[in-house]
């Protein structure tokens, strides 16, 4: 077996439901194989692996027997947004890559401190942005710098539902780093930097919680070029799920941007006037591989090709990008009153 085909050998740190999405997904990796999972009661560990594993699968009745597992070679951390940095650190020290789950952590100072040390160890650091790793955007992406779909002057894209939980859930807790913008918000916020560029000035305004929490918020942004982005996310409301990118030639439309089957592409005639505009026929647009799954699988399968190529950082999802999008976050956060304590130790019920 050559090192392009190897097989990746995954530990899960963390049994909860974000972790059970990607472990299905993962199962339909080519080269992928769940070896190991650790969750903090040995009866969730011991179901997850029967449930998502296969026979060989171990299952640990800690975080720290997983990391310590000879066959394991990256950790995909799953546990709450608050505890991301102690976790990454144990897999870390353990000689293991880690893919962690977005956001990396609940404040820049923290990701800085989990870039550090991937770089101090050697080894491999990713956030767990499938968007990022989507075929469907990274065509979009393309589409949209080589001028195909011409110059994009406008990008909106919302994403929310109604979070029924009590207050001690990870998505309302502060503690466990909760909020509209950290579990839902940073997607339209990556959409846009990703077909965008780089954001020039972000004003927002949000509705918070009794417990300080953004519960829904709404950001207007301008971007490289003059191109402006709306979006909102929240957490008491269903939204469309939708994004839509208008430019001076036409308009694309993802119907559910948060898990794209396609993108549609409108262009419209440039010689119609403003009373009288004619509309071509939309195109399809799709990614030029498959999406894996559910879009999960896409970024099981980056990880795997940049480790099997010796990389440390994916080009997908660089780190600088990782931490562009966590200083927009965070400032976004505390133009309306929203803080998290750095290096918190929280529990949580991630499993």
């Amino acid at each position: 077996m050559t090192e392009d085909e190897r097989t990746i050998r995954w530990g899960i740190l963390a049994t909860g439901k974000i972790a059970r999405k990607v472990a299905t997904d993962l199962a339909l990796v080519p080269g992928a194989e769940l070896v190991a999972v650790g969750s903090r009661s040995p009866g969730s560990a011991a179901e997850f692996a029967a449930s998502y594993g296969g026979p060989s699968t171990r299952a640990h009745g800690s975080y720290e027997e997983l990391v310590a597992d000879p066959d394991v070679e990256v950790v995909y951390v799953a546990s709450p947004h608050s505890l991301h940095l102690e976790h990454a650190r144990l897999a870390f020290e353990a000689g293991k890559h880690v893919l962690c789950e977005k956001p990396v952590t609940t404040t820049v100072a923290e990701a800085e401190a989990m870039v550090a040390l991937a770089q101090e160890h050697d080894r491999f650091l990713m956030e767990a942005m499938w968007t990022a790793c989507h075929p469907v955007v990274r065509a979009v992406a393309a589409g949209l710098r080589d001028g195909r779909f011409g110059t994009p002057r406008h990008l909106h894209a919302e994403l929310g539902f109604v979070v029924d939980a009590p207050p001690g859930d990870r998505l309302l807790d502060p503690a466990l780093g909760a909020g509209a913008m950290l579990d839902m918000g940073i997607y339209p916020l990556t959409l846009a930097h990703l077909l965008l560029g780089e954001a020039e000035s972000l004003a927002a305004t949000a509705t918070l919680s009794e417990s300080g929490i953004d519960l829904d918020v709404a950001v207007a942004g301008r971007y490289s070029g003059g191109a402006l982005m709306t979006m909102n996310a929240s957490m008491t409301s269903w939204s469309s799920r939708a994004a839509t990118i208008a430019t001076d030639r036409g308009r694309i439309d993802l119907a559910d941007f948060h898990h794209p089957t396609h993108a549609t592409w409108t262009a419209y005639d440039e010689g119609g006037t403003n009373d009288r505009v004619s509309v071509l026929t939309p195109e399809t647009i799709e990614g030029d591989e498959p999406v894996v799954g559910v879009g999960y699988g896409n970024e099981v399968a980056e990880v795997g090709r940049c480790l099997r190529a010796g990389l440390r950082e994916s080009p997908l999802v660089p780190h600088a990008q990782t931490l562009t999008i966590l200083r927009q976050m965070e400032a976004v956060l505390a133009s309306v009153g929203v803080t998290y304590a750095p290096v918190s130790r929280a529990g949580g019920s991630a499993g």
